[in-house]
This record gives C-alpha cells, sequence and structure tokens, in this order.
C-alpha cells in the first residue's frame, strides 16, 4: 500500500508508518465530516481503540472542498476522538482508488492490503439485515486466519464530484 503523510486537522502530520508502528495495523479511513454515513458510525470510531488497543484508526477528510474548519466544527460538535488528516487536494484518495466515503482498509505491519471496502451494508445494528464487513475482517486478522471477504464494494459519498465544480446550479 502506498505511504501517506498528510497535515493533521488538530495540527502535527501524520503517517502511515507513524500509524502502524507499534501496532498490529492500522485502519485507514476515508471519511468526510458531511456523510450521513460517516456521521452514523461517529461512535464506532470513537470507541474503535479502546475496542481495538492491537491496532489504531486514521481518519483522512479528502472530500472535495472541505475544509480545516468544517472539519474542526464538526469534531467539536460530534466530540470525535480518532485522529483526522486531511487531504485537501484528493491526492491520496486518488492513489488509493477511492471515490468515496466512508471506505476502510486493513494492511498488515508490512503495508500489504488485507481488506478494502466497505464498513458494514449501511444499516444500524439493531436492523435484522445489518452485515458487518470491516469487524469480522479485523477479527479474523486478529486471529491469524485468512479473511473471508478481503473487498467489499463501499458506496455513499462522492470525494469528488463534477456537481462540486458547477459555477451555478443547472436550469
Amino acid at each position: 500500500m502506498p505511504g501517506i503523510a498528510l497535515p493533521g486537522v488538530v495540527g502535527g502530520m501524520g503517517s502511515l508508518q507513524m500509524f502502524l508502528d507499534g501496532k498490529k495495523s492500522v485502519v485507514v479511513l476515508f471519511w468526510s465530516e458531511t456523510c450521513s454515513h460517516c456521521l452514523r458510525c461517529d461512535s464506532y470510531f470513537n470507541e474503535f481503540t479502546e475496542n481495538h488497543p492491537e491496532l489504531r484508526l486514521a481518519a483522512i477528510a479528502a472530500r472535495q472542498g472541505e475544509t480545516i474548519a468544517q472539519i474542526r466544527s464538526a469534531i467539536s460538535e460530534r466530540k470525535l476522538r480518532f485522529p483526522i488528516l486531511h487531504d485537501r487536494d484528493g491526492k491520496v484518495a486518488i492513489k488509493w482508488y477511492t471515490q468515496q466515503t466512508p471506505r476502510v482498509f486493513l494492511p498488515d505491519p508490512a503495508r500489504r492490503l488485507l481488506y478494502r471496502g466497505a464498513i458494514d451494508n449501511f444499516r444500524f445494528a439493531a436492523d435484522p439485515e445489518y452485515q458487518p464487513y470491516l469487524e469480522p475482517a479485523i477479527q479474523a486478522f486478529l486471529a491469524g486466519k485468512p479473511i473471508e471477504r478481503p473487498e467489499v464494494a463501499s458506496f455513499c459519498c462522492a470525494i469528488q464530484s463534477v456537481y462540486y465544480l458547477l459555477p451555478k446550479a443547472l436550469s
């Protein structure tokens, strides 16, 4: 997996290697402050390091036009506790072939990709049709077993869109 080095939304820099150091792996999350499915997963990501102390979580805000001020406002309002890096021009998202949020990646310590895709089937956990994808991948990885579904299509909010570039509304 390609390396990353991006500024943190609340300061400093973050890199894939920095997040991997001393941990079994890192879950890289492409995230957006405006994405309704990212919002739905706030508590899951806020509790991630407590639930998975052997892993780290690194979110990357890459949505076109999303500002540091907007992201910081979301952090404050939603009481987000996970680190968020800012991919202002979306170059990391492009390099990682990511077109929407949320999308997660789970590499091994040598940065070989083990899982890529959706967190779940975009339903609430209480829904009888709820199906997690990331958690079973994490559990298999931590148990040293093969991941049954190493890739699951993800869909939701576009990181880049022609509609973000229109100078005025179409009539």
